[in-house]
């Protein structure tokens, strides 16, 4: 028999529409790996909403694995001296990847050499494919989606295997249980069970999607509804592709929107890809000289969802309870922190990095960065959300009932703004600061830093 290949797994723990284990199970027999490498990553370690949902994801996988006749070998430490050890101890001449974007994974594929052979299976397009006239990547979202629609739709998903080749014998180990993604002194996962991951789930949420993305354009951006996807935490830890995603809403105006977001995510990849440092730096340099408050009191008001905003409060205590938040509010809270409080937008991705079950590098750097106005695609920095007006807009008292009980016995009426109706319950907290003086106070800084 011919030696085996080692197919290395990261974002992309599936057996549908996954064409490096295509690849590998033509060529010979299959040994699937999960390397957990906190160094390589440095400061972007996963954080620890990520760990729980990892460990649910690869006890998933690996047991997919097994009905396929194949299993899962778990390794930790740095990614490519383990893969160099695994191939020296099965003799594997040949390791197969899903590309993927983040630095520290480039740095590690470009280290691996002839051995890697990667296949684009992450994104709608091959990013490095989508380019403006002159050949570079595109800086603005909008000029990257007509680029990318002339594409689209996508191909078509491939197939799960029947089967997937065994090697003769099989390589040590890790045991998941070992690595202790779970919380357990304090263990904060209780509000998480209205998440299941693995990729059997990913694909019935989706087709769930697929029975309201009728909807999807309106009600998404309404907390109270929920008319959102659910589908960010399986496309981050790859148990669905983004092409398989696209295909299963349908097509058609109804899903375009939802396509639209999809197509986010590439453009995103395509800014880490241009600027490494993206989750660090502002993307406009002339921001390096906004002065920054330093309040560790009104960080931690807004961490633990006590600003005094019913819709701030309600979005970050959904974020700590849940490991996810409604895409309105995080916009709205997101603004908050960075125009209402002038925290530095670093301080707000950094937080949702470690509360995320859905953090993605570059999805969460050019989120921040958009809502800051910092980025190189951005709202400007004097367009700062009103969040008593965005409350009542996109009918969020049903939200609030639901995550600040302290609001719960409140009228519609009163409930986005309690302060001003003269009902604020004495266990909710006044408002941290006015909207006027943050506008004002905000505007002003946006001044002096140009």
């Amino acid at each position: 028999m011919p030696d085996p290949v080692i197919l290395w797994l990261r974002q992309d723990l599936r057996l549908h529409d996954q064409p490096a284990l295509v690849a590998a199970a033509h060529e010979a027999a299959v040994i699937p790996v999960y390397i957990l490498d906190d160094d390589a990553p440095g400061d972007w370690a996963i954080g620890g909403a990520q760990r729980w949902w990892l460990h649910h994801a690869l006890d998933a996988f690996g047991k997919a694995l097994k009905d396929k006749g194949s299993r899962l070998i778990l390794r930790r430490g740095d990614a490519v001296k383990e893969l160099h050890k695994l191939c020296e101890d099965t003799g594997a001449s040949q390791i197969h990847a899903i590309r993927h974007y983040e630095p520290w994974w480039r740095k590690a594929e470009k280290a691996l050499g002839d051995r890697l052979c990667l296949h684009d299976g992450n994104h709608l397009a091959p990013i490095e494919e989508v380019t403006t006239g002159s050949g570079g990547l595109f800086k603005v979202y909008s000029s990257f989606w007509k680029a990318l629609a002339t594409r689209m739709p996508p191909e078509d998903p491939l197939p799960a295997p029947r089967s997937i080749p065994a090697p003769s014998k099989w390589p040590k180990s890790d045991s998941l249980a070992d690595w202790k993604l779970l919380p357990t002194k304090p263990d904060w996962s209780g509000g998480f069970d209205s998440w299941t991951p693995g990729e059997a789930a990913a694909r019935e949420a989706a087709k769930d999607f697929a029975d309201r993305v009728n909807a999807y354009d309106i009600d998404r951006n309404m907390p109270s509804i929920d008319g959102s996807s659910r589908l960010s935490p399986h496309l981050h830890m790859g148990e669905i592709s983004p092409r398989d995603a696209w295909h299963l809403a349908g097509g058609g105006k109804a899903a375009l929107t939802f396509h639209k977001e999809l197509a986010w995510r590439d453009f995103t990849s395509g800014v880490i890809l241009d600027r490494p440092d993206y989750a660090d730096a502002n993307g406009r340099p002339k921001f390096d000289q906004l002065k920054w408050r330093r309040s560790p009191e009104d960080l931690k008001a807004w961490q633990q969802g006590r600003t005094g905003y019913p819709i701030v409060d309600a979005g970050m205590r959904q974020l700590w309870t849940s490991g996810w938040m409604h895409n309105r509010v995080r916009m709205i809270t997101a603004s908050f922190l960075i125009k209402h409080l002038l925290i530095d937008w670093r301080e707000g991705e950094r937080w949702f990095w470690d509360c995320l079950v859905d953090a993605d590098f570059g999805n969460n750097a050019v989120n921040w960065q958009w809502v800051a106005g910092t980025g190189v695609d951005s709202n400007m920095w004097g367009r700062i959300m009103a969040p008593l007006v965005q409350s009542e807009k996109f009918d969020a008292a049903g939200y609030i009932r639901e995550w600040v009980p302290e609001l719960a016995k409140l009228p519609d009426a009163a409930i986005h703004d309690p302060e001003t109706a003269g009902c604020r319950p004495a266990a909710y907290p006044k408002p941290i600061i006015g909207h006027r003086e943050a506008r004002q106070r905000a505007l002003e800084a946006g001044r002096a830093a140009r």
